[in-house]
């Protein structure tokens, strides 16, 4: 990065003031996002079918993909045959996710599905140093029917299990699932912020194109993958 732009210069007295007036409009911010999580607790729900995925332990009904919990968050992985890296965007996201056993405090669990057939997606895995517990729904219509069809994008959706059934409570996708992620929460708080184009900064801030700054997967293997 070189860039001369620095934010104006100015006594603790006025900098403590200009806080104090974002950090109003920051915790509104919080407040609406409470009142958004209020609201999807009490989203309704939909019975799913009996779905039947491959794990890396061979076929595995949907309802035991909990291992014994009640609820499960699913990243739908962005998957092109073929290809040796995969979607960077999808690689970099599901990176973060290193420690999540304390999602067992809350009877819930966190794993990845994606379209590429169980072998293949379970080598990536490997290449890139994910952590996460990998499914295919390569010879399944589940992908599909929460909103991440073969060569569709990447979704995240949520599920709750009563017994055998399963209900589907929660679906996002593009920058709804940004939410889900410390990436954007921890660059977005720097003074250049994320250096995208697209973004309201001052002039003379250093910018790009939209994600250009992001490593692409042979960079995420490089760093987290074997060595």
């Amino acid at each position: 990065m070189t860039t001369n732009a620095l934010p104006p210069v100015v006594d603790a007295a006025t900098w403590q003031h200009r806080l104090d007036e974002l950090r109003a409009r920051e915790k509104a911010a919080t407040r609406e996002l409470d009142a958004i999580a209020a609201q999807r607790r009490r989203l309704p729900m939909v019975e799913m079918p009996d779905y039947t995925l491959e794990g890396k332990k061979g076929p595995v009904r949907l309802a035991d993909i909990f291992d014994g919990r009640r609820q499960l968050i699913v990243y739908n992985h962005m998957w092109f045959p073929g290809e040796e890296w995969q979607c960077s965007g999808c690689t970099g996201f599901t990176s973060q996710f290193t420690r999540l056993e304390f999602l067992g405090d809350y009877d819930a669990r966190f794993v990845i599905v994606t379209q590429g057939p169980i072998e293949e997606a379970l080598a990536y895995k490997r290449r890139v140093g994910n952590t996460m517990t990998w499914y295919s729904t390569a010879n399944s219509l589940f992908g599909a029917d929460v909103g991440a069809p073969p060569g569709g994008g990447f979704a995240v959706n949520v599920f709750l299990r009563d017994g055998d059934a399963v209900y589907r409570t929660w679906h996002t996708e593009g920058r709804g699932v940004e939410q889900l992620s410390h990436t954007f929460a921890l660059i977005d708080v720097l003074p250049y912020g994320r250096q995208e184009e697209w973004q309201d900064s001052p002039d003379g801030w250093p910018q790009s194109p939209a994600y250009s700054r992001w490593p692409e997967s042979p960079d995420i293997a490089a760093r987290y993958g074997p060595a």
